[in-house]
């Protein structure tokens, strides 16, 4: 009786400890979870309340909740090129900032050497400036009398009458500039994992470079590309900033529309479009992410 008296103690301590491993686990969990829902539930709570209000309404009357799924129709077909204009704008950036910065991240992460913390500092660096500052300096260096005009003209590269400021190139370039590091950083975290002796192995099999990186080093870090793809693309959709300093009207995003409307007070137009932007992306995240084979990123 004693022995199963002692066994049966301890199978309740067991219990008893794993329920407060449980219950620690969970009051660790509760700061991060207050957090997501106050400010990220119940904005999105709003937004979707929002996205429905009566268009009739206005600031001064107020608006009231009608499940008005007109808005999302009559928003998309008044917005449609804007909408259509921002994924363009941030394709084209992902696919430049991948293309700058995998071979600026291979190099600090394989070729960098003592100097590597140093050229990670370098990437980092324009965080340290006002995203506003960094944009408005584009626009000097992009001007009609700035020096890559200038130098592009001098090379007959740009007519006499041509320009970079208030076009296409020179949105792109400053949504570029503005988001390489986010592409730069996770490619770096992931080609840093890679062991070089499976890069060595390689060319023991007597592949060339060009084969080794194909078979062996961009596979193994397509985690970082599909982060860094990621973490350029959604917010460079978003954005408002380098189409309205860069750009003109011509060249506005959905970003600056929906900017246009909240100022304005056309809470519902302007929810229904931040609402579908919001569900586009996260389909285009879960189609891409998919098709990478990288499921386990999300």
């Amino acid at each position: 009786m004693t022995a199963l008296s002692q066994l049966g103690g301890g199978e309740q301590a067991a219990v008893t400890e794993k329920s407060g491993r449980r219950f620690t686990a969970y009051l660790l969990l509760l700061p991060g979870a207050l957090w997501l829902i106050l400010f990220f539930v119940v904005p999105l709570v709003s937004l979707l309340s929002a996205s429905l209000y009566d268009p009739n309404g206005s600031v001064e009357t107020g608006y009231s909740v009608t499940g008005h799924w007109q808005n999302y129709t009559e928003a998309l077909k008044d917005y449609a090129t804007p909408f259509g204009r921002s994924f363009l704008y941030a394709l084209v950036t992902t696919a430049f900032c991948l293309l700058l910065g995998y071979p600026l991240a291979y190099a600090i992460a394989f070729k960098s050497g003592r100097w590597k913390n140093l050229m990670l500092a370098l990437v980092i660096a324009p965080f340290f400036t006002s995203f506003l500052i960094r944009t408005l300096s584009w626009k000097l260096l992009l001007g009609d009398d700035g020096v890559v005009v200038d130098t592009l003209k001098w090379l007959h590269i740009l007519g006499p009458d041509g320009r970079l400021l208030a076009t296409t190139t020179a949105v792109v370039t400053g949504l570029t500039y503005n988001f390489l590091p986010f592409m730069v950083l996770p490619l770096y975290a992931s080609l840093e994992r890679i062991d070089p002796r499976l890069i060595e192995a390689g060319g023991d099999l007597f592949a060339g470079p060009v084969t080794t990186f194909r078979t062996v080093t961009l596979p193994l870090s397509m985690p970082g590309v599909v982060a860094g793809t990621l973490l350029t693309f959604i917010p460079a959709a978003g954005d408002y900033i380098n189409a309205q300093l860069l750009g003109t009207p011509r060249q506005r995003m959905i970003g600056n529309d929906i900017q246009q409307l909240f100022a304005a007070g056309a809470y519902p137009t302007a929810a229904a479009l931040s609402v579908t932007l919001m569900a586009a992306i996260v389909v285009l995240v879960l189609f891409y992410v998919r098709r990478a084979g990288t499921e386990d990123l999300v």
